[in-house]
């Protein structure tokens, strides 16, 4: 039988179900979609012509109510859950307290709290300091001025396949060019690219992939120009990538060794997501900046870098803010996302998600030689789907897939530089039943597609 969830008000809470009672999309979401075309500009699109209304657990229940089950947790944001209780009740008491003064003007307790939670949390037990701003993007480019102001070097390197925002400096970091980065130039200068671990496609070891972006840098930069090193622990948007072993300590001990700030962007992965509460855990990598956006908050608006003492500590007073940064309301948010996180374990829900999905599509590639790879940790599953005679991606495949997965009521991602990956991001909190139900259906979809 489906199962409910209580909610912190006490009101009626969402059944645990995949329900289906309309076309999809069904008449409220074609009327709101034809509004939203004539209202919102048109570079705004969406994955699924369908308007939310309610979400908690596993689902998202739309207008018309239709219930489809969440495997993308609005692009790992809502871990804990979407109107997770403790969240809920956190925001409600900060709300009816007061919404904004500007911490740069009066600051308050919550963003110390937060800034002290990150500052135990993140990997190494250093001395360190968190600044908190309002997306990933801007705690991207607030880690690239720290690590310049802090070395006096300009030059980033970041990796193939890399995604790390839209804004200008973020968008020449960022890998692909459609849809973020086409006819939006002149991007930021001294921006590098090295190759990217991707044992799917270059079969190297980590050792030799690191091998390979060191003789990179080295030699088109020079170590005594390079201020920093960006990188994603597992790459989100370019695929999911997850480096070979090996690959990742061996560019943090290069950074350490020529005076470069090593940057993790853990805005994907972080906050329990791949089963460990930040993914440079998992080999061991003490980062000397970590950047955190998507679960931290529950789902409001909250972003952070947080690093070496020395670090963060080197820029001027007056070089870090921002109007909205550290939000009270997302603050608050992130005490209790925090707080859930621990009390109910959410790192070993990641680990068991992950185990379901990779046991099933493992199964399946056993017998469909378009399912190329199947990779990632904890709920940060991908897929890659390729041609069976070339071995090519298979964005055509790839699609078909998502938009039968959606029709029939599931919430699927797609990713991948070449667009050939389905990811999966469940919310932590999903139950198994509609975990199961929600793979079943992709699993379906790849055969008949």
């Amino acid at each position: 039988m489906p199962t409910t969830l209580t909610t912190a008000t006490g009101g009626p809470a969402l059944a645990q179900e995949r329900r289906i009672v309309t076309a999809i999309p069904g008449p409220r979401s074609e009327e709101l979609m034809a509004r939203k075309t004539r209202a919102v500009a048109s570079a705004v699109g969406t994955t699924m012509p369908v308007f939310a209304e309610a979400a908690g657990g596993g689902v998202v229940v739309d207008v018309d109510g239709n219930s489809f089950i969440d495997l993308g947790s609005g692009i790992a944001v809502t871990g804990v859950g979407n109107s997770a209780p403790r969240v809920v009740e956190a925001v409600q008491a900060q709300v009816a307290a007061f919404t904004h003064t500007c911490f740069m003007i009066t600051p308050y307790d919550s963003y110390v709290e937060v800034a002290e939670a990150l500052n135990r949390l993140t990997p190494g037990d250093h001395e360190k300091r968190s600044a908190l701003f309002n997306s990933g993007a801007e705690a991207v480019e607030n880690a690239i001025k720290v690590a310049r102001s802090y070395t006096g070097k300009s030059a980033v390197v970041a990796f193939d396949h890399a995604y790390h925002g839209r804004t200008n400096l973020t968008m020449a970091l960022t890998a692909k060019s459609m849809p973020y980065k086409s006819g939006f130039g002149p991007f930021a200068a001294e921006i590098y690219r090295a190759p990217m671990s991707y044992p799917f496609r270059d079969g190297l070891s980590g050792a030799e992939a690191a091998k390979r972006a060191i003789s990179m840098m080295e030699k088109q930069i020079g170590a005594a120009n390079l201020a920093a090193i960006i990188l994603e622990p597992i790459q989100g948007e370019g695929g999911f990538i997850v480096p070979a072993e090996g690959f990742l300590p061996a560019l943090v001990e290069w950074a350490r060794a020529n005076d470069v700030v090593f940057i993790a962007d853990e805005v994907q992965t972080g906050f329990a997501r791949t089963g460990d509460m930040f993914a440079s855990e998992h080999e061991g990598i003490v980062p000397d900046i970590v950047v955190t956006a998507k679960g931290i908050a529950g789902g409001l608006p909250l972003s952070a870098i947080t690093g070496r003492a020395e670090i963060l500590d080197a820029t001027h007073a007056g070089g870090l803010g921002g109007t909205y940064g550290g939000n009270p309301l997302a603050c608050a948010a992130a005490l209790a996302a925090i707080e859930t996180y621990d009390e109910d374990d959410l790192a070993g829900a990641a680990r068991r998600i992950g185990d379901t999905i990779q046991a099933r599509f493992a199964e399946a590639q056993r017998t469909d030689p378009r399912i190329g790879d199947v990779r990632g940790r904890g709920a940060m599953i991908a897929v890659e789907f390729v041609d069976p005679e070339t071995n090519e991606p298979d964005a055509a495949l790839t699609g078909r897939i998502a938009k039968a997965c959606h029709a029939e009521g599931v919430i699927v991602l797609t990713c991948g530089t070449y667009g050939n990956v389905i990811r999966f991001l469940p919310p932590l909190s999903i139950p198994e039943h509609l975990l199961t139900e929600g793979i079943d259906i992709v699993l379906t979809a790849l055969e008949n597609a």
